[in-house]
């Protein structure tokens, strides 16, 4: 097992060493002593989710309140995705910038993002299934979203706004500019104080 930094501090890329024969392939997509070496924290699992999207799907820009935050680590078991994560953290060295990883069933990499990150991706496949695990329990009050195609970010999704499939919530998020005049941003200290009590 791979695990790479991005140039977004608090993101990582993990890349498996995939074990494959004749009867199929083995895998370890999550192990908490490597993890806690690269990460310098561990990664509490309080909820794991899964979603199934449809070729052109993009969900995202998710982030949550900090404290606590919810720290994603996500992967994709089915077809294929752009992952993406976004510096949403005032005060930032990378604030507005945003990474992608594609995820599939190639090399079977993740993607871990610490609290305070904005996430979304696009699926690229029918039936596309991302699962992923929480460091806490979705709360729907500190739960916010940035419009994926706000074009401060400029995200390069692959596909155009107007062939995206969106919920209605994340069409009706605001840019980032807004979000922050709004006060609904995490605050880039408070996510570094925060993730140092957790080592």
């Amino acid at each position: 097992m791979r695990i790479r930094q991005l140039d977004i501090e608090g993101a990582f890329v993990v890349t498996p060493q995939v074990f494959g024969d004749d009867r199929g392939m083995f895998l370890e997509w999550f192990k908490a002593p490597v993890f806690r070496e690269a990460a310098g924290n561990d990664l509490t699992l309080a909820q794991a989710n899964c979603s199934v999207s449809a070729a052109g799907t993009v969900r995202g820009i998710h982030f949550a309140d900090v404290p606590p935050g919810q720290a994603k680590y996500v992967t994709c078991v089915a077809g294929s995705v752009l992952d993406v994560v976004v510096d949403v953290r005032v005060g930032s060295p990378t604030f507005g910038r945003w990474e992608a990883v594609p995820l599939n069933t190639e090399d079977r990499a993740a993607v871990y993002l610490s609290e305070g990150l904005g996430h979304g991706f696009v699926a690229l496949e029918d039936n596309s299934t991302v699962v992923y695990l929480c460091s806490t329990t979705y709360n729907p009050s500190a739960e916010h979203e940035i419009h994926p195609f706000d074009p401060e970010l400029g995200i390069e999704w692959g596909i155009a706004r107007a062939r995206a499939s969106l919920s209605a919530k994340d069409a009706g998020a605001p840019g980032l500019t807004a979000a922050r005049a709004a006060g609904l941003l995490p605050d880039y200290e408070q996510c570094r104080q925060f993730r140092a009590s957790l080592g």
